[in-house]
């Protein structure tokens, strides 16, 4: 009798399992093109730049890669601004270290930036000398 119970509740058990789909992380993948045509206001620079990430929902991380050329002078600082849409400014979000044409970083989000971010509502900008209010800019999309 113990036996057949033990059976029954170990059934009963792998059949909740069964049934349970286990919570999966999303990744999600973004990307901006920069140009001194989406900077508010926009400039006639010639830069050209481009912005690849990804967020991972589970921990929080946003991960990025990016690179520019032409600026018209080196790049004296690079950020992560958010919330504003296209066509509008926010402050600061996350600092990035432009160490030359190419760069990389990561960094752990709130989660309210992380909602901004999804909405749509983060850009990046890459700042120079001459341009100090940012240089090329781009809108991260999904």
């Amino acid at each position: 009798m113990k036996i057949k119970m033990l059976a029954l509740m170990a059934f009963a058990c792998i059949g909740a399992f069964a049934v349970t789909k286990p919570s999966l992380a999303a990744t999600i993948d973004l990307k901006a093109t920069l140009s001194g045509k989406t900077e508010v206001p926009p400039n006639a620079s010639p830069a050209t730049g481009a912005v690849t990430a990804t967020y991972d929902d589970a921990t929080k991380k946003l991960t990025w890669k990016g690179s520019y050329k032409d600026l018209t002078g080196p790049a004296t600082a690079a950020h992560f601004h958010g919330p504003a849409g296209e066509g509008k400014n926010a402050g600061v979000a996350i600092p990035i270290a432009p160490n030359g044409p190419e760069f990389e970083g990561s960094a752990t989000l709130t989660d309210s930036q992380a909602h901004e971010l999804l909405a749509g509502e983060w850009y990046v900008n890459v700042h120079t000398a001459a341009n100090k209010g940012g240089e090329i800019r781009g809108q991260l999309t999904k």
